[in-house]
């Protein structure tokens, strides 16, 4: 058999190779997000971001694997470079200094207070007021401008998980609990608080989320071409099926899949 060269073979195999930046195995990450970002007890991965990111990679030639991590830490995992794709992350304007988002968000949360029914302090939308109450966050999420710049002026303690702020605001070591309603619901409901706690209105804010990549240089191929499918699911409509399917709402462009429930409404699991 007659030999090919080796210059004409490294181009033959150049050729047919996937292109720079296409075809690789993408690591996402986040936290478990309700109906988001999740892996049930049978080790399978689901909810809208697994739903997106599946379809995206596919069509983007890649393979895609996903882990969970504490929030702050996969934060720390993708602004390092560390991961391909953090999952799930509300904008701020911290944020966009340490993250490339794409251009549109894929989910939208109502961001709420949430506390014991019988002591429910009163909320019209005025942060001020609260001066005097005690108030649990989760420690790395960000809740909306008002809240962000009122809280230098607020009694905040920060829990490490969404469980323990509920729990703390059950047993009454905290007044109020501030959260997004997706996540709360069913933790509310397995926790078997649904008689204790109550959510308040007005919302604290509406915030979308989106899926970010690293800013380092080398990732911007990557974040151009997954924006752009990413783009054509929304135009396309495929998006607002996944969110219905996964019971998540979704944003479409200043409007969304369908409104929020009216405040103070029973919510099964979220928005």
């Amino acid at each position: 058999m007659r030999k090919i060269p080796s210059l004409l073979l490294a181009i033959v195999v150049g050729a047919s190779a996937p292109q720079a930046g296409h075809a690789a195995q993408r690591v996402a990450v986040g936290a478990t997000f309700s109906r988001v970002f999740e892996q049930g007890g049978d080790g399978q991965w689901q909810g809208l971001g697994v739903d997106v990111l599946r379809t995206l990679a596919a069509r983007a030639g890649d393979t895609i694997r996903f882990q969970l991590y504490p929030w702050p830490r996969a934060q720390a995992m993708v602004e390092r470079a560390q991961a391909d794709i953090l999952v799930g992350p509300y904008k701020s304007p911290e944020r966009l200094l340490r993250f490339a988002f794409l251009d549109q968000a894929f989910y939208r949360d109502r961001m709420v207070f949430y506390a014991r029914r019988d002591t429910e302090p009163p909320w019209h939308g005025d942060l001020a007021a609260l001066k005097s109450r005690r108030i649990a966050a989760v420690r790395g999420w960000h809740y909306g401008a008002q809240f962000e710049a009122a809280r230098p002026q607020l009694d905040v303690s920060g829990v490490t998980q969404l469980e323990n702020g509920l729990q703390m605001l059950a047993l009454g070591r905290v007044d109020l609990l501030a959260s997004n309603e997706r996540n709360s619901t069913g933790l509310i409901d397995s926790l078997h608080l649904g008689e204790s706690l109550t959510v308040l209105c007005p919302d604290i804010a509406q915030l979308d989320g989106y899926l970010a990549f690293p800013r380092d240089p080398k990732f911007s191929a990557v974040r151009e071409r997954y924006n752009a499918l990413f783009n054509e699911m929304v135009r396309s409509g495929e998006l607002a099926r996944l969110g219905a399917r996964n019971g998540v709402l979704v944003p479409l462009g200043d409007s969304a899949s369908r409104a929020p429930a009216a405040c103070g409404e029973k919510h099964r699991a979220g928005p």
